[in-house]
C-alpha cells in the first residue's frame, strides 16, 4: 500500500506544480474560467491525491471524529464563496500576492477536508459517515455556486474580453464556462468522494460479523 501512497502524493505535487507554475495564473490569469481550472485542479485533483498520500494516524475519539469532517466542510465553504465575491475576485485577478493568498488558502482548506473525511485506521462506521456526509454537503455548495455562476445572466467579473487558451470569451461567457468546470469537476469529484466512504459505511458491518 506505501507506494501507491507515495505514487498518489507525488501525481498530486505534480498536478499542484501544473496548476501553480502553468499558464493557468500567468498567461491567463484574466481568465475566471483559467481561474476555475487552476481552483479545480488544487481542491478537486492534488489535495484528495496528496490526502491519500500523507500517512494518517489512529482514528481520534468519537466526538472529533463525526466533528471535524463538517468543520472542515465549513471552512471549505466559508473559502471557495468569499474567495468568489466579485470584490475578492478582483483583488486576487490584480495581486500577485492577493493570488497566492488565495491559492495557499485553496490548498489548505481542500487538505484540511480530504484529510479529515478520508478513512483511517480503525475507522468505524461513524467516522465514514461523517466523511461521507461532509463530502456530499460539500458537493452541494460546489453546485450551487457553480450553477449560480453559470445562470447569472450578466458577468459578476469584469466586462471586457478575455482569452483563454487561445479562445477570445466575453466576460459572460468566461464566467458561463468557469460555472460549468466547477459543476463538472469540483462537485462531481466530492459526490463520488462522498458515495464512496457512504457504501464503505455499509460495508463495515458485514465485515465486523463475518
Amino acid at each position: 500500500m506505501y507506494p501507491v501512497r507515495r505514487a498518489c502524493l507525488i501525481l498530486g505535487l505534480f498536478v499542484l506544480a501544473l496548476v501553480w507554475l502553468g499558464p493557468l495564473l500567468d498567461a491567463w490569469r484574466d481568465s475566471f474560467s483559467a481561474h476555475m481550472l487552476a481552483h479545480m485542479g488544487v481542491v478537486a485533483i492534488a489535495a484528495p491525491l496528496m490526502a491519500i498520500g500523507i500517512p494518517l494516524g489512529p482514528t481520534p475519539d468519537a466526538n472529533r471524529t463525526f466533528a471535524l469532517p463538517l468543520l472542515a466542510s465549513l471552512v471549505e465553504l466559508v473559502i471557495v464563496w468569499s474567495w468568489h465575491a466579485p470584490a475578492m475576485r478582483g483583488l486576487a485577478q490584480s495581486s500577485l500576492l492577493a493570488t497566492a493568498i488565495e491559492q495557499a488558502t485553496f490548498l489548505a482548506a481542500g487538505l484540511f477536508l480530504w484529510l479529515a473525511c478520508l478513512p483511517r485506521r480503525g475507522s468505524d462506521t461513524t467516522g465514514n459517515a461523517a466523511g461521507a456526509f461532509a463530502l456530499l454537503l460539500t458537493s452541494i455548495h460546489m453546485t450551487l455556486l457553480g450553477a449560480l455562476l453559470a445562470l447569472t445572466p450578466r458577468p459578476l467579473y469584469g466586462t471586457g474580453e478575455v482569452s483563454c487558451f487561445g479562445v477570445a470569451l466575453s466576460a459572460q461567457q468566461d464566467q458561463e464556462l468557469g460555472g460549468v468546470i466547477m459543476l463538472l469537476v469540483g462537485a462531481a469529484v466530492y459526490l463520488a468522494g462522498g458515495l464512496t466512504l457512504f457504501a464503505r459505511m455499509l460495508a463495515t458491518p458485514s465485515r465486523e460479523t463475518g
